[in-house]
């Protein structure tokens, strides 16, 4: 046989999410040069099976109510799976699944894993759709039962018989090997580490030694992201050179992009990685607010944003990194507009002398009582306006729901993300944080998907 020993795996479980749901029923075909054996086992998830998972599957409470948890079984079940190629139909599932069963149990499992609807794909590209039905009437498959472990197992058995005899041998080996490579992976990492990658959104932290942080990043896609670093390490300097340093990987999963974003916010000025460039801590973040000086004459005011009451955001304009970022943002509007850089308080001059500006002939003559204070206001706060802080557009905090995770926000400010409501009432009893530059650039783009956080009732 020119294949290692092989087990074609399939589940059946109470829904879709690895890490909450449970295995019903596990199905295995095993082949080897001794033959073909078939073993299959009901198990209990010790969780309810929703009406919809028992009219897909035909699995009901009552079936599994005397059948074995998992933890009696994985025993066997490990060594059924161990030392042989890992086959099955969206494989992600069905080992992310297996994964986390042993992991609950104290097993630690791992595997090559080999997937029938990527291996369809490479190999019959010509077809758009490539789950285990079209399979069946492509390939001309035989259903014993549908939807039940052992009988999907099968199908991807008979499926795995048909490329024997359809496709080229040197084309499915060469398609096998380039589908089961194990990825390029920094040599102080030990590669059962690439199993434990998760496939959804969140963050991922690179640490180096003696558990120093080198680098935090985000992404839609964990896994397929960090491998990412490593594949490029060859040719880009930088990834070379963090790779070299990478001792250990964590990876926090979030509910969708929004999180990842403001996880990742968060910790790069909470670590202070060595390779971040950006997000670093803002406490010095600051705004211009104008304040009415006398009637008619605005004039803008440096306030750090914490000092701000976030019940009061009119004319504000920023925010800004630091303060020196703040003046020379406003110098460069007073060049672009001809405003007076007296009025500004950008320049002290005495009552009535021009400033250098208006010497330059870069000012109006708002100083020197050339242009009436009240133009120079206007003109100010037309100058102003892209830099305007977006109006909280709620009466007071908001939420945003990502999978599982709800997100709360009030004026802007992350205030945290719960996935239960006693946690999301007990963050609204607490301190909230000092105003995140980085945060109100990411909700400020989310704003679309917030939603109006009901009152509580007394």
């Amino acid at each position: 046989m020119p294949f290692p020993a092989l087990v074609f795996v399939d589940l059946e479980t109470t829904g879709a999410t690895a890490t909450a749901d449970r295995i019903t029923e596990i199905g295995i075909v095993e082949v080897d040069e001794e033959g073909v054996r078939e073993w299959s086992c009901l198990v209990n998830p010790g969780t309810p099976i929703s009406g919809f998972i028992e009219r897909l599957t035909g699995i009901s409470n009552a079936m599994v109510a005397d059948a074995p948890p998992f933890e009696e079984v994985a025993a066997e079940v490990k060594a059924r799976l161990e030392g042989r190629l890992f086959i099955a139909h969206n494989a992600r599932f069905d080992y992310g699944f297996l994964k986390n069963e042993f992991k609950r149990a104290g097993h630690d499992f791992r595997a090559t894993v080999l997937c029938t609807v990527k291996l369809s794909r490479k190999l019959f590209p010509q077809h758009v759709r490539h789950n285990l039905d079209s399979l069946i009437a492509r390939h001309g498959l035989t259903v014993s039962s549908r939807h039940r472990a052992l009988g999907d197992a099968r199908l991807i058995h008979q499926f795995w018989g048909r490329l024997q005899a359809e496709v080229e041998p040197e084309l499915l080996a060469q398609t096998v090997k380039a589908l089961t490579a194990r990825p390029s992976l920094p040599t102080n990492l030990d590669a059962g580490v690439v199993d434990d990658l998760p496939e959804g959104a969140g963050v991922y932290l690179f640490y180096g030694e003696n558990d120093l942080p080198l680098y935090i990043g985000k992404s839609k896609e964990l896994k397929k992201r960090v491998l990412a670093h490593f594949a490029a390490d060859h040719v880009a300097a930088r990834e070379m050179d963090l790779a070299q340093q990478v001792r250990r990987i964590e990876c926090i999963e979030t509910g969708g992009e929004i999180g990842a974003l403001l996880k990742e916010a968060a910790l790069i000025k909470q670590l202070q990685p060595i390779h971040n460039r950006h997000l670093r801590r803002n406490e010095e973040v600051c705004f211009w607010q104008l304040v009415e000086a006398r009637s008619g004459e605005w004039r803008p005011q440096l306030v750090l944003a914490s000092d701000l009451d976030y019940r009061q955001q009119e004319h504000l304009y920023g925010p800004f990194k630091t303060a020196r970022d703040a003046r020379k943002s406003l110098t460069e509007l007073a060049k672009e507009h001809g405003l007076c850089h007296a009025l500004l308080e950008l320049e002290k001059v005495k009552p009535g002398k021009p400033c250098f500006a208006h010497q330059l002939q870069q000012c109006r003559g708002a100083c020197v009582g050339r242009e009436p204070v009240s133009f120079h206001s206007a003109r100010l706060m037309a100058a102003l306006g892209r830099q305007r802080l977006e109006p909280w557009p709620f009466a007071g905090p908001a939420w945003i729901r990502e999978g599982d995770e709800v997100h709360l926000i009030d004026h802007w400010r992350h205030l945290g993300t719960v996935r239960s409501e006693a946690d999301l009432h007990a963050l609204l009893d607490t301190q909230p944080p000092v105003f995140d530059r980085d945060s109100y650039r990411i909700l400020v783009k989310a704003q679309q998907r917030m939603m109006q956080l009901a009152a509580r009732r007394p």
